[in-house]
């Protein structure tokens, strides 16, 4: 397994080049935002260990840049624990965030937990025909033209969309986007999918979101 460490504190990189390496995995030490940027999309890394303040780009701007391209994952070492902080490094792309100070023997628990984990990251933008769904800023545009969803409508449609090609049953709708089950006589299903309609499909001549009598609803771009 190969890792890059991107680290500006010389004691503490050569401290985790050589604590991994002794760990078992094949270790790359870059001492600046700008050169770790440039290793991990030239060279084919397991997982990233990242630190947020570094020189040349800092950690956000790295994982920033690296998720445009890849989904290696990602492991933020850093001294700054304000909740905040967590959160926002998290929503740029980490999969896990570690403040300084730490053991050592859980820095490496967190690495083996997530090279067994994989990169899981839904993508942050879906396209199905002309229309674009960013994840992030829950805005979705078909033909170039803004569609304003209630917090609901977007669920639905994600779902859908992340989904797309598949037929969903109403149950699975249900307990996906209203966190509960319905009874299956309901109808807020039909009347949700009927409002997202009335938005993303009504205007335009090609449908996306189809009906299939008896199993359920799918999104999809039919020719």
């Amino acid at each position: 397994m190969r890792i890059l460490v991107v680290e500006d504190e010389p004691k503490a990189g050569d401290y985790l080049r050589k604590g991994l390496t002794e760990s078992g995995f094949v270790v790359d030490l870059a001492r600046t935002g700008t050169d770790g940027l440039q290793l991990a999309t030239a060279d084919a890394y397991d997982l990233i260990v990242l630190d947020v303040m570094l020189p040349g780009m800092d950690g956000w701007q790295v994982v920033q840049e690296l998720r445009k391209t890849q989904e290696t994952p990602v492991l933020f070492l850093t001294a700054r624990d304000d909740v905040q902080d967590r959160i926002k490094g998290l929503e740029l792309g980490a999969d896990d965030y570690l403040v300084k100070p730490f053991a050592f023997a859980e820095l490496v628990a967190r690495i083996r937990t997530l090279l067994r984990r994989g990169p899981i990251r839904e993508s942050e933008r879906l396209e199905i025909a002309d229309m674009e769904i960013d994840v992030l800023k829950r805005r979705v545009t078909r033909g170039g033209e803004r569609i304003d969803l209630t917090p609901k409508e977007f669920a639905l449609l994600h779902l859908l969309a992340k989904r797309q090609g598949e037929v969903l049953s109403r149950s699975l709708i249900a307990s996906q986007v209203w966190d509960m089950n319905f009874d299956s006589d309901t109808n807020v299903v039909d009347v949700a999918v009927r409002r997202l309609r009335a938005k993303v499909d009504e205007a335009y001549p090609r449908k996306l979101i189809h009906t299939l009598r008896g199993m359920g609803y799918v999104l999809e771009a039919r020719e």
